[in-house]
This record gives structure tokens, sequence and C-alpha cells, in this order.
């Protein structure tokens, strides 16, 4: 049964904005309305194209269209994606019936061919298995350099702050991948903007870093009450790479944040780092301050800067700074 928009007034989600009738956006927060229900129609769609069933997970992903704004980018790319899903079904990609008798004629040639053609559905299940696969190698990796407590502990860190930019992305409706671990270098998670404005995509930059610094902080609470060192290691380790992914350069967090700044907002990032790094003598704050100086020289600051995310940004890299006051030593980890 299709969804239709609901008429009636409400809400927002998640600013608790008071919606008009028939809003499908956020006007305050450019939240999706039906983020939910959008949700659940991309994932019934998903699972009808690894069965094969092409048109009718075109038909799936065309039915969420009422619940998008028209002029968005979201519903261009389900219009675009539905008129793929129609050429591959024309061209008979679907996947092939159970009983093929020219398996049998064939022979060995016909095994082949079948095999061939359940491909798809055999990558399909290989790609789901890839975040489980890459996260217990990143586990490896660290339970061999530190020792299990700390090994563990720090992947589960580093996949709670990838799943808080996954989950920002998917409760504003959007397609997002699982997390995948590169174990020595991080995680990351892939996701399609699909236009969304810059304010948005600095949003979900800062959301793994607030879900990497409430881990962090319930760490120390834990150290704080069981005196164990692990505890400490896991909350330093954690609020420290946290600061260093807030740096605004390149790929990191900060950087992509940094996109919804001006020079004025970029100045403050930069002023508020070297005020926590001259309170709390962390050096890593230093080079936060250097990115947000290189950052103000750019000529890549937005029309519009947002002074939400600004806000947001030295929330963050406060806490994290409190995080690590509460915290003894200097030290990333300790066996």
């Amino acid at each position: 049964m299709p969804f239709i928009p609901s008429q009636l007034t409400g809400d927002c989600p998640r600013c608790s904005h008071p919606l008009a009738p028939g809003t499908l956006e956020c006007h305050q927060c450019h939240a999706l309305v039906h983020s939910r229900e959008l949700e659940q129609l991309a994932a019934e769609a998903k699972t009808l194209e690894s069965k094969g069933e092409l048109r009718m997970a075109r038909d799936r992903w065309l039915t969420s269209l009422p619940l998008l704004p028209r002029a968005s980018k979201q519903a261009d790319w389900i219009q675009a994606h539905a008129r793929e899903l129609e050429l591959q079904a024309n061209a008979g990609l679907a996947a092939p019936r159970p009983e093929n008798p020219w398996a049998k004629r064939l022979g060995p040639v016909g095994v082949l061919a079948l095999l061939l053609a359940k491909a798809k559905t055999v990558l399909l299940f290989a790609f789901k298995l890839k975040f489980l696969v890459s996260l217990a190698a990143f586990i490896g990796v660290y339970w061999t350099l530190y020792g299990a407590k700390f090994g563990i502990g720090f992947a589960l860190l580093i996949l709670i702050h990838e799943l808080g930019h996954f989950i920002d992305v998917k409760r504003r409706g959007l397609p997002a991948e699982m997390p995948v671990f590169l174990p020595g270098l991080g995680a990351y998670v892939k996701w399609q903007a699909l236009g969304v404005s810059l304010e948005t995509r600095a949003a979900v930059s800062l959301a793994g870093p607030l879900a990497g610094c409430t881990a962090a902080a319930v760490c120390a609470l834990i150290w704080w009450k069981t005196g164990d060192g692990v505890w400490a290691a896991l909350a330093r380790s954690s609020a420290w790479l946290n600061v260093l992914n807030l740096i605004p350069v390149w790929m990191l967090d900060g950087g992509q944040a940094a996109q919804a700044l001006g020079k004025i907002e970029r100045l403050l990032i930069l002023a508020a780092s070297l005020a926590l790094w001259l309170l709390l003598g962390e050096k890593v704050f230093i080079l936060v301050a250097l990115g947000a100086g290189v950052r103000t020289f750019l000529k890549d600051t937005p029309p519009e800067p947002s002074r939400g995310i600004l806000i947001y940004f030295i929330a963050v890299l406060s806490a994290l700074g409190l995080v690590m006051w509460m915290l003894p030593g200097q030290g990333f980890g300790t066996r």
C-alpha cells in the first residue's frame, strides 16, 4: 500500500518546529518529514532488487516520490534509478528462475552460465558481509597491538563514531551504507548527499565526533567508578582521535563541517581551539587551530554561513576537551 503524505498539521520529528499541512521538508532544520517511511520504502525496494524483481523494485522506489519535494535531488535520483531498473528489466537482467532446462542440456557450460547469473546475488551478500569482515579485521589488528580489552573497546569506539554519521544520514531519509573499517587507518561511511545543503552535510560530519565524544565520556565515567586504567585509556584515545578528526582540512570531519562556515566563523574556531590548548595543555588543539587558520584564507566560504554549525562545532570540541581534562596521562593507549 503506497504512503500518502499526511495533510494534518504537526511538528517536525527532528526539531519540533510546527509544520504546515502537506509539508514535506522542514524549513527550520531541512529534515525530511517522512524520513522513516522513505527508509522503509528504500529497504523494501533494495530487497526486491536483490531478488531480481526489478519492475517491482522500480514501482516501490516510485512510491516514495510523493513523500519528497519535487525539486529535491533525492527525487531526481529516484527517478533516474527507476529508469535504470526499467532498462535492466527490459534487457532481461532479472535473476534467473530456479529451474532451467538448459543447465542439463549444456552440461558444465550450463551450470557455469547459471552460476554467473547468480553472481549478482552472491556479490550483494558479500557486500553485506563487508561491514562484519572489516570490523573483525580491525579488531584483530588492535587486539594484537594493545591486547584484547583495549583492542575490542577501541574498535567499538570507532564503530560508535561511524554509527553517529550513519544514523544521522538515515534519519534524514538519505541512502547510506554500513561503516567499512580499514585496519590501521580508520573507517568511513559511504552515503549519497543527493544535493543536500552545506549545513546538512556539516551536521552529518559533526554527528560522528558527537557520538565519539559521548562514548568517550561513558568510558571516562566507568574509569572513575572502577579505577580500571583500560577505561581511562579508551576514553583518552577516543577523545584525542575525535579532536584530531575535527581539524578543518581535507577529508576529515572538521574539513567537511568547515564548508558551512565563513571566515569569521573559522576565526572563532581558531580562537576556541587556542583557548582550549591554553586551558588544557593538549597540543592536539593546536592542530585544529592551524587547520582553521588555513581555511580562513581559502576562498571556499559559503554565501550564507551557518551559526548553528559554528555552535555545534565549538560545543563538540569543548566537550571533548572536558573529557580529556577528566583523565590522567597523555598516552594513546596501553596494554
